[in-house]
C-alpha cells in the first residue's frame, strides 16, 4: 500500500519562497563571478620579478589588472599582465587610481601562471620612489614569505 503524505498548509509560504529565491539566482541576467583559487592558476614554485613600464591598469572587480611591458636582457618586449587584489582592498592598502599610472616603471614580484604565459598574480609592486604596495590578494592561497608589506621598501 502507498501513502501520499503532503506537507502542512504553514511549510507552503517557506517553500515557495526558497524555490523563488532559487529561481531569482538561477535566472540572473549577469553570470556570477568565480572567485579562483591562487593555486588554480598561479604557480607558487615560479617566483618572477618583473621591471617594466606600465602600459595599462584595470581597476575591476574580482581583481584589478596591471599590464606592463618588460624588456628583456636581448631587448624583447614582452607584455605582462598582472592579477592584484580587489579594487577595494587595495585602496584599503594605500593604493590610488593614479599609484601605478602609464608610463610609470615598477618593479613587480609575484607568480607565474601555470601554462607559462606571461601572466602573474602579483605580491608586491616597487614604485619609482622606492614605495612597496602588497598587490596581493589574501585568502586565496598564494605563498606567504614571511616579508612584511608595509609600503616601505
Amino acid at each position: 500500500m502507498h501513502t501520499t503524505r503532503s506537507l502542512p498548509r504553514a511549510a507552503l509560504p517557506a517553500l515557495g519562497f526558497a524555490l523563488a529565491a532559487a529561481l531569482v539566482l538561477l535566472a540572473s541576467p549577469e553570470p556570477v563571478a568565480a572567485h579562483h583559487a591562487f593555486a588554480a592558476e598561479f604557480d607558487a614554485t615560479k617566483p618572477v620579478r618583473l621591471r617594466g613600464k606600465v602600459t595599462k591598469v584595470e581597476w575591476v572587480n574580482p581583481h584589478a589588472w596591471i599590464h606592463i611591458d618588460v624588456t628583456d636582457d636581448d631587448g624583447t618586449v614582452t607584455a605582462w599582465m598582472v592579477e592584484c587584489g580587489p579594487p577595494g582592498a587595495l585602496v584599503r592598502r594605500g593604493w590610488k587610481k593614479n599609484s601605478v599610472a602609464p608610463g610609470t616603471e615598477v618593479l613587480v614580484e609575484g607568480y607565474q601562471a601555470i601554462d607559462g604565459a606571461p601572466r602573474a598574480n602579483g605580491r608586491d609592486v616597487t614604485l619609482p620612489d622606492g614605495r612597496r604596495l602588497f598587490a596581493g590578494s589574501s585568502g586565496t592561497g598564494a605563498p606567504y614569505d614571511n616579508r612584511e608589506s608595509s609600503g616601505q621598501p
